[in-house]
Formats: structure tokens, C-alpha cells, sequence
């Protein structure tokens, strides 16, 4: 079995930073004391886990150098992995015995490894099959391949990059992918550089199951996966050219960066099979290159159904979406999603987590387009690729949005030629339009933040201390501040709404033996018997649910549905101090949230809000602690309204 401090590892690796031991333990369900125990385990061998201040964090490339050579023959999933590989490798199969005493096991070991080896093979199009002593596998080099890079990603999901490793293996890489990325956008075509490691990858195992004797053939290259049906769509054909004549920009430059930076070739099926990944996963044609190659015809079959899809979006969520160089990128973006879709090969996104925690309501966006595009097109759609079109709204909305929060500031700066003015003109032009610096003799009391150079002799909220000629650090700490003042605003009329949705009855204290769908159902039972909902909001609120997980952040969900249907705006919230799973998430605060039609308005500023102010751990850990009953729970809402909690 895999050592328990092992889970400690994984937990940093999947980490930004430092985390606490508290949190740590939360997360592995033991205390803060088993926490330094498994760092002291880990650390046994040489510091992979530092401790300091802020908690634990782990040292990437000690942990990088460690790791393989630490676990060779210590853990069983380790051992699964690499009988994987020998057996994609070994045309004529392995002998059992042989293999056992190869990974230094007893065969009732080995026999146990094969169990894992088959829950391995599930699902992937390949079957491991035994005649006596023998073991073989058998399937397409197709399946074979996306095996392989399945496992690559699996050994690379402790925090090292896949693309240090990849460098490792081959050199070349590093060169091939900076020319990759030029002769994209030489060829009108914009680089999706999160997806472009996968096809790095995708071609490393293409160029090593070659040189090995293990070419695709022409029908492996032009099928889609046994799991899957082929779609129809102009996308989904011109992303499968004939594997016998590859044909078009993109296979002419993958062929000759190939040559000029491996040395090498590959045959017509590998060409085409590479070509179809690049141009499905990492390059989306540039809005106008796709103009030019079609003159005064839309630049996508499917522009007329994403204008329609992100008309219902912009009307359902009071959002401006209305920009037809948007409709447009967007579309082209569709057609490489039905493309990969229609071939089970969707595109992981690493800041998924990040884009569901930051912009909850963009993300929800996202999911009612994603689900709009499932049911036309008959595709399915998973988090990552509605990740991806949280980034295509993200990008379009923040360039049209407005913060809606004036923030005035005072500038107190004894008079010394025109100092004085120079400063209060800096701070000006260092601040968004929506700051308002007050002029000179204007009183300081109407001011939000005060900027000063010397303290003031009577306490003042919020100062910002700064120099007469101010440094690009002071004027940092000032956009700070403002942004602090803007926050606790949110966070007061957050805490105000909160108080009005959540009556006594919709507050439970409890979440233990619950699952996903209980604790929604559990939820949605609460409301309605208060009258606020009928059965049909909760079977929409698990609807949602199935689309991608309501979990924005760890410790918090928000369940609901897609529809605005409930008679008044309420928001039932089960708190319990141990958490639930949630999909791989662990969640101390469920909190169904259902919005009537009247509080369309309402329910942006609500959701995003909510999100935000519980993506914080201590505001969760107070509520938590606190809010053992409804008494708790409104005293706790009452000091997200004090200026400390901004």
C-alpha cells in the first residue's frame, strides 16, 4: 500500500503556496498533530515538505528527484503502472512469473496487481487477456497511446510538470514547441497554450511508438473511439482529414517542425491522427484568418446557434453579451469543442479549480451555454471545457466592466510649494476612473481613505501612510485599500441579503451520513415547506448539479437550478463541522440558493458574493464554529459587515 504521508504530499502538490496544518487536516480528515507526523515521515528521506509560519509547502523539485526511485516497488498502483507498460510495449505479452519476480513480488502479489491492472483498463478500450502463465493486451494503438499519456499525466499529478519531464525525455521539446507556437500564429491561428502540453505529449508517444515499430494504421488514424459516435458536423470532418493524404497548414508545419527538430518523420496516420489534436486542442482559428478564408460568409456554421445560446444566457442572467466579435471567437471555439466532443477527446484545463473559485457567476454562465450546447448538439461537456468557456466570457466581460463602486480619498499633505498638489495629482492618476479624489480643502470626513504623509493626530479608519514623491509601492498599498473599501461594501450588503433569505427554518445544523443528493434533497425539503419552491427546483438544482459540481470552492457548495422559479428569493444552509464529499470536494456548508423571477437583479451581486466571502477559510471556519444555531449563524453573517472582515 501507498505510505499515508503520501496523501499529505498529494495534497500539497495539488497546493498554491503555503497551507496551513489546519486546513491540511481538515482536507485528510486527521489532526494538526498526524499532520506533523506524515511531515516528519516524508521528511525522513531528505526535505521534501517545508514547514514555516504559514504551514507546510512542498519542495517541488527535491519531492521530483525523490519520487521515482523511492516508490519503484513500494506502491501497488506504482507496480500497475509499469506492468502497463511493459504490456503495451511487449508484442507477444508477458509471462506472469517472470513479471513478479522482475517488480520483486510473490506471485499472490502479482495476481493482486493484475486486479488493479484490469480497474485500470476500464473504460479505455483495451482488455487484458490470460492464457495460462501469459498475460497479453489487446486493442487499438489508439487506445494504447491514450493510455500511455493517461499514465504520464497520473505520475506528473504531484506537482511536477508534465512538461519538465517531457523535457527530459526529449530535448528537443523545448525548441519544437517555441516554433510550434510562432508557426501558429504565422498561419492564422491562435495558440491555446493549456492545451498545447497534451499535444507535446501526444507526440512524444507518437515519435517513441514509432521508432519502436508501432506506427498507427489508416483505420485507427480516421476512427473515433469505439465509445463515441462520429458526428456529421462540418467541424467534426474537416478536424479527420483522410489519414492517407494529410493535407493543410497544420499538417505541413507539424511535418516540418517534426523533421527539423527530431530528425525524424512519421507516416500519413500518425501525421493526420497529430494534425487532428493540434488543430482540435491547442489552435482555433483567428477571427480573422476564418474572415479571410470565407469572405462575406459567417466564419462558422455555428454562429447562428451561439448567438441564439448567448441570447438566452444575456437574458437569463441580466448579462450584456451582444458583441458579435465575441459570438464569433466563440463560435470558433464551439467547433473545435463538438470536434473533440464527437471523439471523447475533450481538453483539460488547469485553472479550473481557480475559474470556479474567482468568478463563480462567469462560471455559471459558462455552464448554462455548455448545457445549451449539449442538448444541440448531443455532446457532452465537462468542467474543464466549461472552463474554457468561462474564459471566453471572462475575457469579453472584463473589458466592459464597471465596478459600480465609487470610492472617494483624501489626500493631507502639508503645503510646501506645489508638493501638495503633485501628490493628490499622482494618487489621481494611479487610481481607476471610478475613485474620486477629493480636492483640496474638501473635508476629510466625506472621504472613504485617507492618504497621508504624516499620521493625522486623531485615529482615522482606513490610512494609507505614504511618501511626499510617492513610490510605486505606495501607490500599491493605496489601490489596496480602496479595493479593501469596495470589498467590505459588498461583504455589508452580502451579509444584509444573507440575513433576509435565510429564515430560522432554513438554517440545519448537520450534515453527517448526508451525500451530494441528500443534502440537496434534505435542503430543498426545508423550502418547500416553507412555500418557496415545488419539487420541480430541486430535481432542476440536482439537474445542475450532474452538468459540473456546485462545489466553486473547498468547504463551500451552492446548489441550485438554472431557472429563476421560486415563488420568493430564499437560501436554505446546512453547516456541520465535518465535512461531506462533493464530488472530490470536501464541504463544511452546503447552501441551496433559489431565486424568484423579481430577484433576477439581485441574484449576480448575491451569488458571486457569496462565493467570495466563504472561498475564505477562516469565514468558513467561523461559521462553523459559530453558527450552531440560527442565533450563531446571524451573529456570524453580522461580522462579515465589520470593516476587519474585509
Amino acid at each position: 500500500m501507498a505510505e499515508k504521508w503520501e496523501r499529505l504530499v498529494d495534497a500539497l502538490g495539488h497546493a498554491d503556496g503555503w497551507t496551513t496544518a489546519s486546513e491540511l487536516a481538515d482536507r485528510l480528515g486527521v489532526t494538526t498533530r498526524t499532520i506533523r507526523n506524515y511531515a516528519a515521515q516524508a521528511n525522513s528521506g531528505g526535505v521534501i515538505v517545508e514547514s514555516g509560519p504559514a504551514g507546510y509547502r512542498l519542495d517541488r523539485a527535491a519531492w521530483a528527484n525523490r519520487a521515482a526511485p523511492a516508490r519503484r516497488d513500494s506502491s501497488p498502483q506504482v507496480r500497475a503502472a509499469r506492468v502497463i507498460r511493459s504490456l503495451i510495449d511487449a508484442t507477444d505479452g508477458l509471462d506472469v512469473h517472470e513479471t513478479a519476480a522482475a517488480n520483486h513480488v510473490s506471485d499472490s502479489t502479482f495476481e493482486a496487481d493484475l486486479g488493479r491492472v484490469r480497474a485500470r483498463l476500464d473504460g479505455t478500450g483495451l482488455t487484458l487477456v490470460r492464457q495460462g502463465p501469459r498475460i497479453t493486451l489487446e486493442g487499438p494503438e489508439t487506445a494504447r497511446r491514450r493510455l500511455l499519456g493517461a499514465l504520464f499525466r497520473d505520475e506528473s499529478a504531484r506537482g511536477m510538470l508534465e512538461l519538465d519531464q517531457l523535457r527530459a525525455a526529449f530535448p528537443e521539446v523545448t525548441e519544437f514547441r517555441t516554433a510550434l507556437v510562432a508557426g501558429l500564429a504565422d498561419a492564422g491561428y491562435a495558440p491555446n497554450e493549456y492545451g498545447l502540453n497534451d499535444v507535446l505529449l501526444h507526440t512524444a508517444i507518437a515519435l517513441d511508438r514509432v521508432a519502436t515499430n508501432h506506427p498507427l494504421d489508416e483505420a485507427e488514424a480516421a476512427a473515433p473511439p469505439a465509445s463515441s459516435s462520429a458526428s456529421t458536423t462540418p467541424a467534426a470532418a474537416s478536424a479527420a482529414p483522410a489519414p492517407d493524404a494529410p493535407a493543410g497548414p497544420l499538417a505541413e508545419l507539424l511535418a516540418r517542425l517534426v523533421d527539423e527538430h527530431f530528425g525524424t518523420s512519421v507516416g500519413p496516420a500518425d501525421l493526420a491522427h497529430l494534425t487532428r489534436l493540434l488543430e482540435t486542442r491547442a489552435a482555433t482559428r483567428t477571427t480573422a484568418a476564418a474572415q479571410a478564408d470565407a469572405p462575406g460568409r459567417p466564419i462558422s456554421p455555428r454562429v447562428p446557434l451561439v448567438r441564439r445560446i448567448v441570447a438566452r444566457a444575456s437574458a437569463a442572467y441580466l448579462v450584456d453579451l451582444d458583441d458579435e466579435d465575441f459570438i464569433d471567437r466563440l463560435a470558433l471555439h464551439v467547433d473545435n469543442l463538438v470536434a473533440r466532443a464527437s471523439t471523447s477527446t475533450l481538453s483539460r484545463n488547469p485553472l479550473t479549480a481557480s475559474i470556479k473559485a474567482a468568478y463563480p457567476l462567469i462560471y455559471e454562465l459558462a455552464v448554462y451555454i455548455a448545457s445549451e450546447l449539449a442538448r444541440t448538439e448531443g455532446i457532452a461537456v465537462d468542467d474543464d471545457e466549461i472552463a474554457y468557456i468561462a474564459m471566453h466570457v471572462g475575457a469579453y466581460l472584463d473589458q466592459r466592466r464597471s465596478r459600480g463602486e465609487i470610492v472617494r480619498v483624501a489626500v493631507s499633505a502639508p503645503a510646501y510649494h506645489d508638493v501638495h498638489t503633485a501628490l493628490a495629482a499622482r494618487i489621481r492618476s494611479a487610481v481607476d476612473d471610478e475613485v474620486e479624489v477629493l480636492a483640496p480643502g474638501d473635508e476629510a470626513e466625506r472621504a472613504d481613505v485617507l492618504v497621508a504623509v504624516i499620521e493625522p493626530s486623531s485615529p482615522v479608519e482606513r490610512l494609507v501612510l505614504v511618501a511626499p514623491f510617492p513610490t510605486e509601492v505606495d501607490l500599491e498599498r493605496v489601490r489596496a485599500e480602496i479595493a479593501r473599501v469596495r470589498r467590505a461594501r459588498r461583504r455589508a450588503r452580502l451579509a444584509a441579503s444573507l440575513s433576509r433569505y435565510i429564515a430560522p427554518e432554513l438554517f440545519v445544523r448537520g450534515l453527517r451520513g448526508l451525500d451530494r443528493d441528500a443534502a440537496i434533497r434534505m435542503l430543498g425539503d426545508r423550502m418547500i415547506s416553507a412555500g418557496v419552491i415545488d419539487r420541480s427546483y430541486v430535481e432542476g438544482a440536482l439537474e445542475r448539479e450532474r452538468l459540473s459540481s456546485t462545489a466553486f470552492t473547498e468547504h463551500l457548495a451552492v446548489p441550485h437550478a438554472m431557472t429563476m422559479t421560486a415563488r420568493r428569493t430564499a437560501i436554505a444552509i446546512a453547516i456541520d463541522d465535518v465535512p461531506i464529499d462533493w464530488g472530490g470536494a470536501s464541504v463544511n456548508v452546503v447552501a441551496l440558493i433559489a431565486f424568484a423571477e423579481s430577484g433576477r437583479a439581485e441574484f449576480q451581486e448575491v451569488f458571486d458574493q457569496f462565493v467570495e466571502a466563504f472561498s475564505e477559510r477562516e469565514n468558513v471556519q467561523r461559521l462553523v464554529v459559530g453558527a450552531m444555531d440560527y442565533p450563531g449563524l446571524l451573529a456570524e453573517l453580522s461580522r462579515l459587515m465589520e470593516p476587519h472582515a474585509a
